[in-house]
């Protein structure tokens, strides 16, 4: 029976892999023998990744960035010498708002880094993997690409759209050996996720505690999923055991019931 351990020395680029999921994600896989290089925006959290793991690569780059992009990539070339997985795990939050109230660059914003930066770094990602034989991608969507999220209409867009690149992926790349898969976190417990409930409350005017237990009550565990979870799916689908699972789009969420 396939083992969840990795290949040894497994060659992994995680987007903003320095923080948050990706940091935990990062952990987990250095910690079962991979090399592994991130790429972030915030210098602060690359400097600590650096210093915590002197021997992996850490990159500073705007996933939306093309040739932001394509220096990273030589990066990746020179640091791991090819790449056999790539984890799409950059986004931002977006505004929140009704869609009338949203600015078109604001929208503009949250698709190119939630949906265009992943395709850049697949772009650039695939031919490595290619020559590699036998790669995985992971692309990081969310409960939001499953259920419609009102007043959070160009996050939902994008992660929509994270679906149906992962799922035409899974179809294309099949053939050269690459596995495809999407993660949908749900209500990840952090900072981040306390901003996104405190901007709902607001625009309809609950309190924070309210709005929290709103979505908590979403959920079929009546909990908030860590990033140590979605980490954890990771390492399942890029070891042995994850060997013919490809095209799905995997709940990591305690069962998100709708958003």
């Amino acid at each position: 029976m396939a083992g969840i351990a990795l290949k040894p020395g497994l060659r992994v680029l995680i987007t903003a892999g320095a923080s948050g999921i990706g940091r935990a994600i990062a952990d987990l896989l250095i910690d079962n023998g991979a090399r592994v290089h991130v790429c972030d925006v915030a210098e602060q959290h690359l400097a600590d990744f650096s210093a915590a793991y002197p021997g992996h690569g850490a990159s500073l780059c705007d996933v939306s960035d093309e040739e932001a992009v394509a220096r990273l990539f030589e990066e990746v070339k020179a640091g791991l010498g090819g790449l056999d997985a790539l984890i799409n795990n950059a986004g931002i939050a977006g505004p929140t708002g009704g869609v009338e109230e949203i600015a078109p660059a604001d929208w503009r914003r949250t698709i190119d880094v939630c949906l265009t930066g992943q395709f850049l770094c697949t772009h650039h990602g695939v031919p490595l993997l290619k020559q590699a034989g036998d790669g995985a991608i992971i692309n990081l969507s969310s409960a939001a690409g499953r259920y419609g999220y009102a007043y959070r209409t160009p996050y939902s867009a994008a992660k929509w759209g994270v679906i149906g690149f992962t799922q035409s992926l899974a179809k294309e790349l099949g053939p050269s050996g690459i596995r495809v898969n999407a993660i949908l976190p749900g209500i990840i417990r952090g900072p981040r996720m306390e901003a996104v409930i405190r901007d709902r409350a607001a625009q309809v005017g609950v309190p924070y505690q309210a709005m929290e237990k709103q979505y908590l009550d979403r959920i079929s565990l009546r909990r908030m999923t860590g990033p140590e979870d979605v980490a954890a799916m990771v390492l399942f689908l890029l070891s042995p055991a994850g060997i013919n699972i490809s095209g799905q789009s995997l709940g990591v969420d305690g069962n998100v019931e709708s958003l």
